[in-house]
């Protein structure tokens, strides 16, 4: 593998990713079917589109946003923006008017890119119908048709001879909102240098065949493709979530590696018992950007697919990992050990350090840590000084410097004066036989404070009410104050792109007058 001292910049490695990498495939796998291309091919196309953002005044420092699924022209544009020295900001794809038009003004983007059409449906004359476009924003690019947008540029038409800019490794080159399990969306601010930390990590560093699960307009799923253009790993993306398409490709493929959220882990292990897939070339599964059981990953080994958490977040996307040698009982109770190049400090409400053993938040700094928040108001209270990063998350470190997180900060639920873990109580519901997912939120008690409330998704045919709960819970052993007084048995769980359960949207409908 090279290493970042060969271009300091994310431009230079996807070129050199190019001339080393070229013939490496990569395929577009969706509903209308498959595209594959290679490396070379990407980054001609990319170098193409780039140049077509330069003809229309686009370089170093101005804001692309890039609203487009995990699709070929959605790696095309976002590799073309990082070629012309602009600041790339993925979008998720189902952000609608509101959510889009927040980001745009506070990015101050200069260019969208966006699907004409989503499923069917108009997408681009909708969502720029229903927003005041800001004064900003120049240039619109739409992949598809470009009936009903005023003045779009169709991608197609987006041509040009890129003239390679000249960058700095400090320079900001990527800006990301947060996923949104809290309704205000931050603005996380990286350079060419912190993205390049994460990128040449020493995650993984062998050859794989991967499946890439992560949504394009998540953190997880840019830096995804920045690894498979600079490092050349052969990759299946997946456009669409759908775990019985995801297992059938890894057999196809005969793919090695597999990252994604804790529910498509758990989906590709559905295939599998129905005898819908092997997954036998599956060497191994990195899991994280949500709450993972620990029954998750025994479950997953009991398969024959040694699977393993991770820790990170938009700010800092690495901190911690398993990997696929560590012990079970290592890869299904904690979040691995922290990488290397990165550090962690365990500190409680004044910022300073916990003893030894105890659970403190977690603070963390390294290469990939993020420049910081677009509106630096929100800088004062995450950083102590040394500009370790306060995560808001709540962990504690072995003997053996694992890591596990126990909880947020902001997610703990109150119950008489008593902090309780929602982890805690989320492992021991997901343990039960009757429960596939699981959410344990605090929901208000004029004599309590707060309340313990389970929110549950079932299997087949399975039933589950609050006796049963009670009983699961006794024969764990949890403090009986744990013990979920409510129980809700929904559907599905609202989730982010990324995987993340929701909380204040399950908060919210739970409280609502029936």
């Amino acid at each position: 593998m090279p290493t970042v001292s060969d271009d300091g910049t994310l431009a230079g490695q996807i070129v050199r990713g190019a001339e080393t990498h070229g013939t490496v495939e990569i395929v577009f796998d969706g509903p209308r079917g498959s595209r594959r291309a290679t490396v070379a091919e990407l980054v001609a196309d990319a170098e193409r589109v780039a140049g077509g953002l330069q003809a229309r005044g686009v370089g170093p420092g101005d804001v692309v946003a890039v609203q487009l699924g995990s699709v070929y022209e959605g790696a095309v544009a976002q590799a073309a923006v990082a070629l012309c020295g602009a600041v790339l900001l993925p979008v998720v794809l189902i952000y609608g008017p509101r959510e889009l038009g927040f980001i745009l003004r506070q990015s101050g983007a200069v260019a969208l890119v966006l699907p004409g059409e989503v499923k069917g449906r108009r997408h681009a004359a909708t969502v720029l119908g229903a927003l005041e476009r800001p004064p900003s924003l120049r240039t619109v690019v739409v992949v598809g048709s470009t009936a009903g947008v005023d003045g779009a540029i169709a991608f197609d038409d987006l041509n040009g001879a890129l003239a390679r800019p000249t960058l700095r490794p400090d320079q900001r080159a990527l800006l990301v909102y947060t996923s949104g399990t809290t309704a205000d969306p931050k603005g996380v601010q990286h350079s060419h240098r912190t993205l390049l930390g994460e990128i040449f990590s020493p995650i993984l560093q062998r050859r794989l065949r991967q499946l890439a699960l992560f949504p394009a307009g998540h953190v997880a799923g840019l830096l995804g493709l920045m690894r498979i253009l600079v490092h050349g790993w052969p990759t299946v993306v997946l456009e669409t979530w759908d775990p019985g398409r995801a297992a059938a490709l890894v057999d196809e493929f005969a793919l090695t590696y597999g990252v994604g959220a804790p529910v498509q882990l758990a989906g590709l292990l559905d295939q599998q018992a129905r005898g819908a897939a092997t997954l036998a070339t599956l060497e191994e599964f990195m899991t994280g950007a949500a709450n993972v059981p620990p029954a998750l990953i025994s479950r997953a080994e009991r398969a024959g697919l040694p699977a393993y958490r991770c820790y990170g977040s938009s700010e800092h996307p690495t901190i911690s990992t398993g990997v696929r040698n560590d012990p079970l009982t290592k890869r299904a109770n904690t979040d691995g050990r922290i990488i290397a190049g990165s550090e962690i400090r365990l500190v409680d409400d004044e910022g300073n350090d916990v003893p030894d053993g105890a659970e403190g938040e977690i603070a963390s700094r390294g290469p990939e840590l993020f420049l910081g928040y677009t509106d630096p108001a929100l800088d004062r209270d995450a950083f102590l000084p040394g500009r370790w990063f306060r995560t808001g998350d709540v962990g504690r470190l072995d003997g053996d410097g694992y890591l596990t997180i126990t909880d947020r900060k902001k997610d703990i639920i109150i119950r008489g004066g008593e902090n309780i873990s929602s982890k805690e109580v989320e492992d021991v519901l997901a343990e039960h036989p009757a429960v596939l997912d699981v959410a344990a939120v605090g929901l208000p008690d004029e004599r309590m404070g707060e309340r313990v409330c389970a929110v549950v998704v079932l299997g087949t045919g399975q039933s589950l009410d609050l006796d049963q709960v009670r009983e699961h819970f006794a024969a764990s052993g949890l403090a009986k104050q744990k013990t979920p007084e409510r129980v809700e048995v929904v559907t599905e769980l609202p989730r982010t792109p990324a995987g993340k359960v929701q909380k204040y949207l399950l908060r919210r409908e739970l409280t609502q007058p029936r």
